[in-house]
């Protein structure tokens, strides 16, 4: 009777255990869409998983060699010299967040640039700082690197709230958070008020996006990774539509502060993978076309020079330039479609997550794209 028992019991166990994993698979599903660890598998399948399935492991990071377009090193495993890297926290009207700082070793000659790194969801900034290698950067060619930390208060899978329509707003939500933060270490620390910089990936790319378009004053230049147009969802089921399918209709670039044309020609470079399952490569051209809708007024041309490239024993890609007329400085805008890549940093390192190692090195060549750019440096 007993053994009887303890079989029904076991048997009405499994079935309750099955019926709430079915209950929860709905919101399982939106999460991974919403989440940068997406990629081909099945919502279906249960959590998200890497998308670089298909790239091999290996035991180091392949040397990616110059790049003939840019003539850009790829970045090294080692660095002379290891800085600090320190956490924070920030709050203002908006809100609080935390974040962490990587100062470079030495003392710096001069103010240093500060490059802001959003990581993407599911990701924190020890996670996307050993994942993007940017502070071995940061120790090579000085600078800063601030890197916001979302909450799962705010998001439960971490992610910045790109789709909402309060965090897309100049004085409201994370852009405000972002920005405040972004000011309060300008004011502590030796960075340069003309030579700040934010990048992003995925959900962090997104932002990256929105703070280009809320806070042009702030920045000198935008990178966006794997990520989407300022203003392409308003909340969760458009959201959904335009990462799976890629935007509808043209994104067209919103009124700034004070009714001005956001972005003020704000220099950038897009990186993504035609290989992208959780956010449709679609979504990186639209980045570039809304840009490009603001840079043109401002003398860059609409008309990009096509460049192909091969990583040695890694991945090709295409480079699509958008220059300026007249100007010697750097392009208005690059566009990077890395063949074969899925939603994953292009040329990471496989400690962190959501890297690519067969891809060109982004974070180099965000960083080498960067530093042609300077603002006027007001605060934003």
């Amino acid at each position: 009777m007993k053994s009887l028992l303890q079989t029904v019991f076991a048997a009405w166990r499994a079935l309750w255990w099955r019926g709430f994993q079915w209950l929860a698979l709905p919101w399982r599903w939106l999460f991974a869409l919403l989440g940068s660890r997406g990629s081909g598998q099945s919502p279906a399948a249960g959590a998200p998983k890497d998308d670089t399935a298909d790239a091999p492991d290996t035991p180091d990071t392949p040397d990616t060699g110059p790049v003939s377009a840019a003539n850009v090193p790829a970045t090294r495993r080692s660095a002379t010299r290891i800085g600090t890297f320190t956490t924070g926290s920030f709050r203002n009207d908006a809100g609080e967040r935390d974040y962490k700082l990587y100062v470079p070793a030495g003392k710096p000659e001069g103010k240093l640039p500060l490059v802001v790194m959003l990581h993407g969801c599911k990701q924190d900034p020890d996670d996307f700082a050993a994942g993007t290698r940017m502070n071995a950067l940061a120790d090579r060619e000085p600078m800063l690197v601030l890197y916001p930390a979302q909450t799962r208060a705010a998001n439960p899978y971490a992610c910045w709230n790109w789709f909402s329509r309060h965090d897309q707003q100049p004085d409201a939500g994370e852009p405000a958070i972002i920005a405040g933060m972004v000011q309060d270490v300008l004011a502590r620390q030796p960075a340069d008020p003309q030579r700040v910089y934010v990048a992003g990936l995925s959900a962090g790319g997104a932002m990256a996006a929105i703070l280009a378009h809320t806070h042009p004053a702030l920045f000198a230049a935008v990178g966006v990774h794997s990520g989407l147009a300022h203003g392409a969802a308003q909340d969760v089921v458009t959201a959904l539509g335009v990462m799976k399918r890629g935007p509808g209709q043209r994104a067209a670039p919103r009124e700034g502060r004070d009714g001005a044309t956001p972005s003020a020609a704000l220099p950038l470079i897009v990186f993504h993978g035609d290989h992208d399952k959780t956010v449709h490569p679609l979504n990186g051209e639209r980045v570039v076309e809304q840009a490009l809708a603001v840079v043109a007024g401002a003398g860059a041309s609409r008309t990009g020079v096509a460049e192909p490239g091969q990583v040695p024993s890694g991945r090709a890609y295409t480079r699509t330039v958008y220059g300026r007329a007249g100007e010697a400085r750097g392009a208005a805008v690059e566009h990077w479609l890395v063949h074969g890549c899925g939603h994953a940093w292009s040329g990471g390192d496989a400690a962190g997550s959501f890297t690519d190692p067969l891809g060109p090195d982004a974070s180099a060549q965000m960083l080498r794209f960067f530093l042609q750019h300077r603002s006027a440096g007001r605060a934003g």
